[in-house]
């Protein structure tokens, strides 16, 4: 890799139209070598929803990245939440909106409404899961195959994460394309080429867990919409609005980052066959989390300072925001041994992809792990060899290393 010749200054690692292009990797190392710890300004456009600040503190070191993730007593997800980056046009009103979000609460109540569906992601509950996704993966892979060609994100990526989830929600399978569909609309606000409005899928999935949650109250099932239609927080039930945002954390989250882990895993693969080679070979239990390194499906979230603080030498002023560069600091060569090779034996990798290893840890951390693990697995046992029949088409986001697409031909 190269420092680039772009100035710092002008430089915004949340800019929707660089990361619909690439992974600003030059740019980062830039950062990393002169500006580990530096603020960003940013015009209207790319602050809507935070028009109280100018900019935020950028972060590209995984120190600083790990140590303000564990951090709870001088940075908070609620004050801003964690999305840095909204559609121009967004009001700080409608962002506050998101503040019922799980990801967007400080402790206690953070702790608290964790809590309520946290049994169901440990990792007894997942292993409890592994035989049937199994079978869901070699099903989803021979239906891919069968096929001859197509595209890699629908056919198989998608797939397993929409099933685990349907299941683990209580959502009926014939309904998880509704859930891809709105979770696509949802998350692509900064992407003109996909269709649907985020406003309307947004309330589309609300009436829908709306529906699920009345459904669940007259019939209990064991699942996740039961344990929260029926959950005690001091001493009340969830709220309507706790209940529909608590759903759409949850199916979002639940297929958007595995799907492209999944997709940029099967991408590097293609592109670094002795890599392939050497997963088939020996099936290592360092290349799922090497996926997951490499892909770092969520490139940035946020903290707000509550008070002055120093992080790297620097001193962050109280109540401003601070990116964290996931898509910096799982490429920093403090900590990685050669982070621009794709490494399926790597051993030492402390990656942050998951979001640190703090309070807002990924809940469904295991159940991604075991979903790529096994999409994965399911094609090398079954001899099939995947030909990438074009590039992948990016999603124009400020915070998510997102595929719309991935045309591939299958091979046996």
């Amino acid at each position: 890799m190269t420092i680039a010749d772009t100035p710092l200054a002008a430089f915004d690692p949340t800019d929707p139209d660089v990361l619909a292009e690439r992974v600003p990797h030059e740019e980062m190392l830039a950062m990393r070598r002169t500006a580990p710890v530096s603020f960003v300004a940013q015009d209207e456009d790319a602050r809507a929803g935070f028009p109280d600040h100018q900019g935020f503190w950028a972060l590209s070191k995984h120190a600083d990245v790990a140590a303000v993730s564990k951090n709870q007593t001088d940075f908070s997800t609620q004050a801003n939440g964690v999305i840095m980056r909204f559609a121009p046009g967004m009001t700080k009103e409608e962002r506050e909106q998101s503040g019922f979000l799980l990801i967007n609460h400080d402790a206690p109540d953070h702790t608290k409404l964790r809590q309520i569906v946290s049994r169901a992601f440990t990792p007894r509950a997942i292993n409890a899961l592994h035989d049937d996704l199994k079978a869901r993966a070699q099903k989803i892979w021979a239906d891919a195959v069968e096929s001859g060609s197509g595209d890699f994100v629908e056919q198989v990526a998608a797939e397993l994460p929409l099933q685990a989830i349907a299941d683990l929600l209580g959502v009926p399978q014939e309904d998880r394309g509704k859930l891809f569909e709105w979770s696509n609309q949802m998350m692509s606000y900064d992407d003109p080429t996909v269709e649907g409005d985020q406003m309307v899928a947004f309330m589309e999935i609300l009436a829908y867990s709306m529906a699920l949650a009345d459904e669940r109250r007259k019939n209990p099932q064991d699942d996740i919409v039961t344990k929260l239609v029926t959950a005690d927080v001091d001493g009340r039930g969830l709220t309507d609005d706790e209940f529909g945002f608590f759903m759409i954390l949850l199916a979002v989250a639940g297929n958007e980052t595995t799907r492209n882990a999944i997709t940029w895993g099967m991408h590097a693969f293609a592109t670094n066959p002795d890599q392939w080679e050497t997963f088939v070979a020996q099936r290592p239990a360092t290349a799922t989390d090497e996926i997951i390194r490499w892909a770092t499906p969520v490139t940035a979230f946020q903290r707000t300072a509550l008070r002055d603080v120093e992080v790297g030498g620097v001193t962050i002023p109280e109540g401003e925001r601070v990116g964290l560069l996931y898509a910096s600091a799982n490429f920093d060569e403090d900590i990685f041994e050669d982070p621009f090779t794709f490494d399926v034996l790597r051993e030492h990798n402390p990656h942050q992809a998951f979001g640190g290893h703090g309070a807002h840890y990924c809940i469904g951390a295991n159940l991604a792990r075991m979903e790529v693990d096994l999409i994965f697995n399911a094609i090398a046992d079954s001899g099939v060899r995947v030909e990438l029949l074009g590039e992948p088409a990016r999603l124009r986001s400020g915070w998510l290393n997102g595929v719309k697409s991935l045309p591939v031909a299958y091979h046996r």
